[in-house]
């Protein structure tokens, strides 16, 4: 084996990117206080041609010198708005025809591997705070919730980790069905 060069990775320029067919994936975070955090979901939402981040409440957002230490350049090919209420965002989304999930422990979630994709459906999936994690109040507005299953003596993931999880998840479900 070898490691592949950059320059053999035949990665789309910005302008590629922009016009290529998205996933039907949209991402919502809210209150996320690392900006680590903030450039590693714009990298994630890169790789997997996402359509657009909304950041709510507290969430920075770009041009952000640590945003970009971890996005590397993500922020400007993944579409993206800023909104202060993460309720309207869910609204507006569900106004849509968007199916709104918070990725969430809470009663009656779904299992990510047992999530299922429905045909021609697009999807908005919410995080929340890396202590708090999603509101009450947006669980109660979301069409569902998804949960990562977690075996340890831990209770939480990342909120980057999780976005990495789950978007690889649904990405294979879209593509393979």
């Amino acid at each position: 084996m070898r490691k592949l060069a950059n320059s053999e990775l035949e990665r789309k320029s910005v302008e590629d990117f922009k016009k290529s067919e998205k996933t039907p994936l949209i991402l919502v975070l809210d209150d996320i206080r690392s900006l680590h955090n903030i450039g590693s979901v714009f990298r994630t939402a890169d790789a997997f041609l996402i359509e657009k981040i909304y950041l709510c409440g507290i969430t920075a957002t770009p041009p952000n010198k640590e945003i970009h230490k971890t996005a590397l350049g993500a922020t400007e090919t993944v579409a993206w708005e800023h909104h202060e209420n993460v309720l309207d965002v869910i609204a507006n989304l569900k106004k849509e025809n968007i199916l709104t999930l918070a990725i969430e422990q809470v009663e009656s979630a779904t299992f990510l591997q047992d999530f299922q994709i429905q045909k021609n459906q697009k999807y908005a999936l919410v995080f929340g705070n890396e202590v708090f994690g999603v509101s009450q109040d947006a669980v109660k507005l979301c069409d569902g919730c998804i949960e990562i299953p977690q075996l340890g003596t831990k209770h939480s993931l990342n909120i980057s980790v999780s976005a990495g999880i789950v978007v690889w998840d649904l990405f294979k479900k879209i593509n393979n069905d």
